[in-house]
């Protein structure tokens, strides 16, 4: 589905990524981990069409991404949640949603898209009136997931969605991606959060200074002493 290879990027200074490489397969949720300025949220942006120098070959469902500007990604069945939330503050919860459709003109199915987002996430209906700044942290977050949602992504990708927040919240989430992948969506998840990661995917990379220095199975990343040490804290 999502083929990465030799990648590099920048944003007009050293290369912050340094030949990476990595696929994520139809149905799969695919976790990477490595800690702050490895790169993780890069490689997110230059799938995304958002960083300014990259080179190398970004390739989905076989079409290149490279090149095309970033409004064109989205089209292609590719749905972003940086990190951050980035709600827009002073618009109410529905409309924050309702704004993640705006790349689907046909509006026959919005309803059914609004209420998978809701059952999804029931705190967001309850509160589909309220502004979107006024809610908690993971209140936003899950807006942020849902608005991604509504452009019926075939692969999603999330930047260290679990960030600043409390642990109730935290494991909300996980559910939550879980179930986004059993519905049919895969998933490039970016964490801090090792442990969650590697809970809910089925493979990982990790990343350290822009470079893909390990990769495997959930299981098999759990059990490399480097891994337990330095993310899992053990």
């Amino acid at each position: 589905m999502l083929e990465v290879c030799d990648l590099s990027a920048a944003y007009g200074g050293p290369d912050v990524l340094s030949g990476v490489s990595l696929e994520v397969k139809a149905g799969e949720t695919v976790a990477v981990l490595g800690a702050n300025t490895a790169g993780k949220t890069t490689l997110l942006r230059a799938i995304s069409g958002l960083v300014p120098k990259a080179r190398g070959h970004i390739a989905f469902e076989g079409t290149a991404l490279l090149g095309r500007p970033a409004h064109a990604i989205p089209d292609l069945g590719i749905g972003h949640v940086p990190e951050g939330r980035h709600v827009f503050p002073r618009m109410s919860t529905l409309d924050n949603l309702l704004m993640g459709a705006f790349c689907h003109r046909d509006a026959r199915d919005l309803t059914e898209r609004i209420e998978r987002v809701f059952k999804l996430f029931p705190r967001v209906k309850e509160r589909q009136t309220q502004m979107a700044g006024l809610m908690s942290g993971g209140e936003q977050q899950m807006i942020s997931i849902g608005r991604a949602l509504m452009g019926t992504p075939k692969l999603l990708l999330l930047d260290e969605p679990s960030h600043g927040l409390a642990p109730l919240v935290v494991d909300e989430l996980h559910v939550a991606i879980g179930e986004i992948n059993r519905q049919g969506v895969s998933v490039l998840l970016v964490e801090q959060n090792a442990m969650l990661a590697l809970s809910v995917a089925h493979r990982g990379y990790v990343l350290e200074a822009g470079h893909v220095v390990l990769s495997g199975t959930s299981d098999e990343l759990s059990a490399d002493p480097g891994v337990r040490r330095a993310y899992l804290g053990i």
